[in-house]
């Protein structure tokens, strides 16, 4: 599940906002540009990490995790600057920073616990 969403989900995420972000291109200027650029990158670091999950590849879990923490960094650097549009009602941001990272903790905590993927990536770091 993790590498379809890692695979699949983030670049349909990414496409719907980034069709959303480039009206407001012309407004916000080159600050929501690099953020677009961001996003892109970290999507691109994603869909990398879960074609080496996938692969079982050497450091595949790692990577992984590096690549949730990449996209947590950058959801709430969205989140908390002016430079991507949003509709987010005022007030809305703290709940939406806390349902981000709730997501991201969640795949994190089953890299980091599940038996499954202990014995399963074993095998890819010998």
């Amino acid at each position: 599940m993790l590498c379809t969403l890692l695979m699949l989900g983030q670049p349909l995420v990414l496409a719907i906002v980034a069709s959303n972000a480039l009206d407001a291109i012309t407004m916000r200027g080159l600050p929501s540009v690099l953020t677009l650029l961001l996003r892109v990158v970290v999507t691109g670091v994603g869909i990398a990490a879960g074609l080496a999950l996938v692969q079982r590849r050497t450091g595949a879990v790692g990577f992984a995790k590096a690549s949730l923490c990449a996209a947590a960094a950058t959801d709430v650097f969205v989140y908390l600057t002016p430079y991507f549009p949003s509709n987010r009602m005022p007030g809305d941001t703290p709940w939406y920073i806390a349902g981000s990272l709730a997501y991201y903790v969640v795949w994190l905590m089953y890299l980091v616990r599940s038996r499954r993927v202990r014995d399963t990536y074993r095998e890819a770091d010998r």
